[in-house]
């Protein structure tokens, strides 16, 4: 099989084209790392890179086991980078930060831990902002990720690193993660796809507060997109929040199209600031393309204060980033995005908290509130277009001015807030060639029913199957 070929299919076909050995683990590995070599230093999606000569080995391993019959799954012998904020054991861990550069991991994250048991070939891992915070992914220990589709643009963040890898096919799928829009900001400007599950669908750190970070998958197709998440949500709960309910996604299908109810979000009624002509390319490549298939549309604002929201999301992660409160005590250098957020966390009282979990809470019964009306909801995954990779954040859109270095992305905060599953989709490019994405947003617990959503829109647009030129 020649390598471009190998290189173009997606995790579901590799895998069963490994199983019927067609195609040799180690002759995947080769094929991968030749790609890695030749694509990505002009975007830096992949870093830590492990030795070839071990790759190779464990590659061969992996083919004894299938020579002997035993498949671990769809993974088995499969090339995968880890994102550099989810701990894998025995490999770099910096999470893109001089304080954890010389930093190894010592146990595995839990959906890593899946992944590997699943037959993962571990290449690398995938890069990210530092210490994951912020959509553009740059950091001082491994430099800036690109964007494929123009590499003089940022490709988001900051699952940034496996958007771009999967977009120039280095990989056929990839783990990321999502706090503020992390696995759908990147995949908008990658053309890929992003999951952000159901509110501990996939477990995570363990422990008794419900914070807003969520692990998810990432593929160039909603095939690919759920056989990863399968992988992810297999084994049941780890922590005490983590989703008890087992994810059936066996005979995935497309939803009727002539049975959707779709509300279409916007701007929220003015309230996002959004780059011109956006919107309607949006709107284009995801509600239409749906409404022309006989889905019911309707545009909605839902009836919150939206003000009282972004204010309790703020508060939010000002309380999650309390945790990273002794490295600036200790004078580490941070980005002063960072340090922003840690000093208004440790300024937070109980009160202040308490009334951000109460409006939370609040949110939460309206989005479901929401779903009594349609089966799922439509936003723009970017309030922009991919902007120079020099440019850490944007100050104003449309003349509008940004109070804070991620209020351009407030389009994505509701839905993290609510813990409902999101999915980052490609909805078509720019005049100029850039992607467009939209978020497809479900009712809490319905993975399964967005995939199926996803699955009809993609049959009708294709997107993700264009190529960069850059990957071509």
């Amino acid at each position: 099989m020649l390598s471009l070929e190998l290189s173009a299919l997606g995790l579901v076909d590799l895998a069963a084209t490994i199983r019927a050995r067609r195609v040799s683990c180690v002759e995947v590995a080769r094929v991968a790392l030749a790609r890695i070599d030749r694509v990505n230093p002009a975007v830096d999606a992949i870093v830590a890179r492990r030795d070839p000569e071990v790759v190779l080995a464990e590659a061969a391993a992996l083919d004894d086991e299938v020579a002997a019959g035993r498949w671990r799954g769809v993974l088995h012998g499969v090339p995968q980078a880890v994102k550099d904020l989810a701990e894998t054991a025995g490999e770099p861990f910096a999470a893109g930060s001089p304080v954890f550069r010389d930093r190894v991991g010592v146990v595995d994250a839990p959906h890593v831990a899946r992944m590997r048991a699943a037959g993962a070939l571990l290449v690398g891992r995938t890069n990210t902002p530092e210490l994951g915070f912020g959509s553009q992914t740059y950091n001082p220990v491994y430099g800036t990720t690109r964007n494929p589709w123009d590499t003089s643009r940022t490709v988001g963040g900051s699952s940034g690193g496996a958007a771009a890898a999967l977009a120039c096919r280095m990989l056929p799928a990839a783990d990321g993660s999502d706090y503020m829009g992390s696995l759908r900001n990147p995949a908008a400007w990658s053309s890929v796809y992003g999951l952000r599950p159901s509110r501990g669908r996939v477990p995570g750190v363990p422990g008794f507060v419900a914070q807003m970070g969520e692990a998810g998958p990432m593929a160039r197709s909603v095939a690919d997109l759920a056989a990863l998440l399968g992988v992810m949500t297999t084994g049941g709960p780890v922590g005490p929040l983590d989703r008890a309910d087992a994810l059936d996604l066996t005979d995935l299908r497309p939803a009727d199209p002539s049975s959707l109810r779709v509300g279409w979000l916007g701007d929220l009624g003015g309230r996002l600031a959004c780059e011109p002509g956006l919107l309607d390319l949006a709107r284009a490549g995801s509600v239409d393309v749906l409404a022309s298939l006989g889905a019911g549309v309707e545009e909605v604002v839902p009836p919150f204060d939206l003000d009282a929201l972004w204010d309790a999301f703020l508060v939010w992660r000002w309380w999650n980033a309390c945790e990273m409160a002794p490295l600036l005590e200790a004078g580490a250098e941070l980005k002063p995005e960072l340090v922003w957020e840690i000093e208004h966390g440790v300024a937070l009282t109980a009160l202040q908290v308490h009334r951000a979990a109460a409006v939370r809470a609040e949110w939460f019964r309206a989005v479901v509130g929401l779903f009594e009306r349609f089966d799922v909801l439509i936003a723009p995954a970017t309030q922009v277009h991919p902007f120079p990779a020099d440019v850490t954040w944007p100050r104003s859109i449309a003349g509008r001015e940004m109070d804070t270095y991620h209020r351009w992305m407030e389009t994505v905060a509701p839905w993290s807030m609510a813990g409902v599953p999101v999915l980052g989709a490609p909805a078509g490019f720019t005049p100029g060639g850039l992607p467009v994405g939209v978020q497809f947003i479900g009712a809490p617990g319905a993975d399964r029913r967005l995939l199926e959503v996803a699955l009809t829109h993609e049959a009708a647009t294709g997107h993700a199957r264009r190529v960069p030129p850059l990957a071509a």
